[in-house]
């Protein structure tokens, strides 16, 4: 990884971070304050999106864009990406004199059916990335989505590993394996952060998740975070 960077998921310690769900936007600002001075960086330069599930990579330069992917050309911007269940990701590059690339993703369902990882590395690449790697953060496991037959073989059609099963036999949808596929297809090398059930957003209840809100679970988002710390 690039000298420097950094990244980091949070879970439901940090707060929700969504203005949209859950607190009042009083309180949404706050935790966001007190995240940027754990990350040690200036308040108010944490860049978010406006998340559409869409296939849309933006320049993280242009204000709150709608998009599922932000990239930062020269990693100067620290950049933010929230979920509740879909699968967060964040990409570190390398230019070939040493500057940063980075980027966060947020793939939902659609995002994961149109490629989304692939078009922010190919963006990444056009600004100069030569080396990267990609971290696969919380959300929720093949395990625990089920979807509609006719909807896992639709998706699967586009991306064979996110093929599934539930737990209790109903089809699924295994979107971090179909993440980690479209990452390496990609030639992304893909760390790891954790291992079973403590990535699944359903079944720890340290995270948030929208499909455990009925159970009573607070409703709020997570963030997958990267950023430079020089």
């Amino acid at each position: 990884m690039a000298p420097g960077v950094r990244v980091a998921f949070t879970d439901r310690t940090a707060g929700n971070l969504a203005t949209r769900v859950g607190d009042h936007p009083e309180a949404v600002a706050l935790h966001r304050r007190t995240l940027e001075t754990a990350l040690g960086v200036a308040p108010g330069s944490l860049r978010f999106m406006k998340q559409i599930h869409s296939t849309t990579v933006a320049d993280a330069g242009d204000g709150t864009p709608e998009a599922d992917a932000l990239v930062s050309s020269d990693g100067s911007l620290p950049l933010a990406v929230m979920v509740a269940d879909c699968v967060p990701v964040i990409l570190v590059g390398q230019k070939g004199n040493g500057e940063p690339v980075t980027a966060a993703v947020h793939a939902g369902r659609l995002g994961v059916q149109g490629n989304i990882v692939a078009r922010t590395v190919t963006r990444m690449r056009e600004a100069g990335a030569v080396s990267l790697s990609a971290w696969v953060g919380p959300s929720i496991c093949g395990r625990c989505y089920e979807v509609p037959a006719d909807m896992r073989e639709q998706v699967v059609r586009e991306v064979p590993a996110a093929y599934g099963t539930t737990s209790w036999g109903a089809p699924s949808l295994d979107l971090p394996a179909g993440v980690r596929s479209q990452l390496e297809d990609a030639g992304v090398e893909v760390g790891s952060i954790a291992e079973g059930n403590d990535l699944c957003s359903l079944e720890n209840e340290r995270l948030f998740s929208h499909r455990a809100v009925p159970q009573g679970r607070p409703e709020g988002r997570m963030a997958g975070l990267v950023w430079f710390s020089g």
